[in-house]
């Protein structure tokens, strides 16, 4: 079980009073339901999605929490997404597996990221049509942190890319 898929089977309300019922020593779906006002059905969901997660064992016919997987989980290190979002905390901030999650309010900071999107967007002296921009920067804002418009407004703010005609260019 890696952290993501740790944090995604527990992103779900009901999931997570389950297995917090299963925790504080509930064994039983009756128990559970019994503990946390949930519908049966509810439970029932969340017990098989947090078994089939490894987070919960039936041993003896008891559901108790797997402390092994859990401690695998804690001990699991994701190898960083680039070299350069590891080193500088803003792109580690800012950065998740090589797309945008937000955007710095802080000039200095935003500065930094946009350097980044263009030093690997874009060639140095290689002029780009806007549609070849949008496209370059479409795939930094598939989480939604931003959108390519609003980058491509910074980077040429910022003189990270100039525009002439509809032409951007990187210095």
């Amino acid at each position: 079980m890696t952290a993501d898929a740790l944090a995604g089977t527990l992103a779900d309300d009901g999931r997570r009073r389950v297995f917090a019922a299963i925790v504080l020593g509930a064994a039983t779906a009756t128990q559970i339901a019994e503990r946390t006002g949930l519908p049966a059905r509810t439970v029932l969901t969340g017990i098989r999605r947090l078994t089939d997660a490894g987070l919960v064992t039936g041993r003896d016919g008891a559901l108790a929490p797997d402390e092994v997987s859990l401690r695998a989980a804690a001990r699991e290190r994701q190898p960083a997404d680039e070299a350069d979002p590891a080193d500088d905390p803003v792109l580690r901030t800012f950065l998740r597996a090589g797309v945008l999650v937000g955007l710095p309010g802080q000039r200095g900071r935003r500065r930094v990221l946009l350097a980044h999107i263009a030093d690997r967007s874009f060639e140095p002296g290689t002029r780009y049509p806007e549609r070849a921009v949008d496209e370059a920067l479409k795939p930094w804002c598939a989480a939604g942190g931003s959108d390519h418009v609003t980058l491509r407004r910074y980077l040429v703010d910022e003189q990270l890319l100039t525009r002439e005609h509809g032409i951007y260019q990187r210095l």
